[in-house]
């Protein structure tokens, strides 16, 4: 009989190399390696050799940048989610990418279950099995870190490292990093190790090697950079002029935004396992399409409409957060969100400056702002009489009135 087909999550560090020999000694499975090219630039380099020498049978590289920018990037920067009110979800919104793209390869190959090396504390397996469940209910997940047998073999690092040398596993066995990382091509997360310590300074001078996407504001160049943004229905389509893709305009963004020291967060966050992590984050192109998505949006979106769409960005951003970006859920809320973005089109200027975003001019062709209705000059147009004011106040301040009212009869 054949042997069971399992579709591994698979990086080429330690752990996931580890799991990758170890599931296939346990199942007596033929495991076959994907890796999801989403934008960690050299962490891709000599994985397929690596993962074939630890005993994958098949190994799948996707560049799935394009996808990863059109339809999830994107569509996420139009509703404006900002998790906790400071996190823009790059790590977040590319686990249900990575978990579908797993999915779709053992429907394939023909594979029953896929496994993923993300631990039993973090969000990531959250997000990796909820996208799963929702794609395709019929396959299985298998999670390592979360079995018993798992942990009482590999308690820590060192019994790791001597698994892989015990079974020529190539992995180059270094002094471990003070913190870990997590790279694609929104932002670069950094967390635990001396990032567990809240009051470690990750700003400080001799810590700025650790940014890998930002120069440190201070070391920022002294002249500012001006930069437009050219958007149509809430999606940047042209920086400075030039058209481009949503690829190739992340990636502009990166470069300038980097550049410039845009994008750096330092956060203490609630993870959706119910315990709080602190996490420091470099995000410079996603930050400049953040504020210059909404400096457009303010120009151009109905003032109702914009309320509607504000009132469920902390829900929008916590289903990301959370890994629900297939349920159902989302998906309304994201038709939504398209709805409010026809108007979203016209072009932002803004002056990156040390860390800083700075707007300097906003203009659209389908412009709600009439200066002549908002100019405190005489209106030529009429559209507003100032004396109509006077019964729009004294209605709103109908309840407040008649409230104080109550309470001094009550005194």
């Amino acid at each position: 009989m054949a042997k069971e087909k399992i579709v591994l999550a698979y990086s080429g560090g330690l752990d996931t190399s580890v799991i990758l020999k170890w599931l296939k000694e346990t199942y007596d499975a033929e495991i076959i390696a994907f890796t999801a090219d989403i934008g960690q630039k050299e962490e891709l380099d000599g994985l397929e050799e690596k993962a074939l020498k630890t005993g994958a049978s098949k190994v799948y590289i996707d560049d799935l940048r394009e996808e990863f920018a059109k339809d999830f990037i994107f569509p996420m920067f139009q509703s404006g989610a900002l998790y906790e009110g400071q996190y823009l979800l790059g790590t977040s919104i590319a686990r249900p990418l990575i978990a579908k793209r797993m999915v779709e390869i053992a429907r394939a190959e023909g594979a029953t279950a896929i496994a993923h090396g993300a631990t039993g504390k973090g969000n990531d397996q959250v997000r990796f099995e909820l996208a799963a469940a929702a794609i395709a209910p019929e396959i299985s997940v298998i999670a390592p870190w979360r079995l018993q047998e798992f942990r009482d073999r590999f308690p820590g690092r060192a019994e790791m490292i001597a698994y892989a040398e015990a079974n020529g596993i190539p992995v180059t066995a270094s002094a471990a990093k003070p913190y870990s990382m997590d790279r694609n091509l929104l932002h670069i997360s950094y967390e635990s190790g001396v990032l567990e310590d809240p009051w470690f300074d990750a700003s400080a001078p001799e810590n700025k090697d650790m940014f890998l996407l930002s120069a440190s504001p201070e070391d920022a160049p002294d002249q500012p950079e001006y930069l437009e943004l050219t958007f149509e229905q809430g999606n940047c389509v042209a920086l400075n002029g030039e058209q481009l893709d949503p690829l190739r305009v992340m990636e502009k963004l990166n470069e300038l935004g980097g550049k410039h020291g845009i994008g750096r967060v330092d956060m203490v966050e609630n993870r959706f396992v119910g315990m709080k992590s602190r996490g420091v984050y470099e995000t410079p192109g996603g930050t400049i399409l953040f504020t210059a998505h909404r400096k457009m949006e303010s120009l151009t979106m109905d003032r109702e409409v914009m309320n509607l769409r504000d009132s469920l960005i902390t829900r929008y951003s916590t289903l990301v957060y959370n890994g629900f970006w297939f349920a159902p859920e989302r998906l309304a809320l994201q038709a939504l969100v398209t709805e409010s973005q026809k108007n979203v089109t016209g072009t932002v200027r803004v002056k990156l400056y040390k860390g800083n975003i700075i707007a300097a001019g906003v203009k659209s062709p389908v412009s709600l702002y009439n200066p002549d209705i908002a100019t405190m000059e005489a209106d030529p147009t009429q559209a507003y009489d100032q004396g109509d004011a006077t019964g729009f106040i004294r209605l709103n301040a109908l309840r407040l009135k008649v409230g104080a009212g109550v309470a001094q009869s009550n005194q």
